[in-house]
């Protein structure tokens, strides 16, 4: 007769998104993870996987949370830039919160640290920001048809810049004590909108 789990891989998974998210994935030991989500090692390998395969099952948990907001944020009827500038003045503002700081973006955190050297943890990253970017670029295709934006901006040269701003507002605001550096960086990306 087969066992039941005696945890909620659910609540697991979460607890392992919050330390990776936290400490990184070099510097989260296998160790780390059986003691932070309270279940043994072989109940880890037998429902996530190694420790990569949990790291990216977390990152996809992470993500599932981002997606669905942006695109009701985005996607709302009426003026399309308002929202655009929400998202970034959002992200400026979360970038130089005290208590957001020390964790910064999980997504941009992969970039740095996985990417360069794990091809699977890059294509996560790289199919994370073609959502983004594309969720842009179609909002700022909306905002141009509107009349909001000049005919002359190209709304997919501006959604890459503003994903590239997004990102580099996160690393900068993870590593940096001054909320003016992001926030005035933002609000310079904003004005190209104009």
């Amino acid at each position: 007769m087969a066992r039941t789990k005696e945890f909620d891989p659910d609540a697991a998974l979460r607890a392992a998104l919050e330390l990776f998210w936290r400490r990184g994935y070099e510097a989260t030991s296998m160790s780390d993870l059986v003691e932070h989500l309270g279940i043994g090692r072989a109940s880890i390998y037998a429902t996530f996987g190694n420790k990569h395969e949990l790291y990216l099952k977390a990152l996809e948990r992470y993500e599932q949370g981002l997606l669905p907001e942006l695109l009701e944020e985005l996607a709302r009827p009426g003026p399309a830039l308002p929202g655009v500038r929400s998202l970034v003045r959002r992200y400026a503002v979360e970038a130089a919160a005290e208590e957001l700081r020390e964790r910064g973006c999980f997504v941009t955190n992969t970039a740095a640290e996985l990417a360069p050297h794990d091809p699977v943890a890059a294509r996560r990253v790289e199919r994370n920001w073609d959502q983004l970017e594309t969720v842009l670029h179609s909002t700022l295709a909306r905002a141009r048809a509107q009349g909001e934006l000049p005919a002359d901006r190209d709304p997919l040269t501006l959604a890459r810049m503003l994903l590239v701003l997004l990102q580099g507002l996160r690393v900068v605001g993870k590593a940096s004590p001054d909320p003016a550096r992001v926030r005035d960086a933002a609000e310079q990306a904003l004005a190209l909108l104009d």
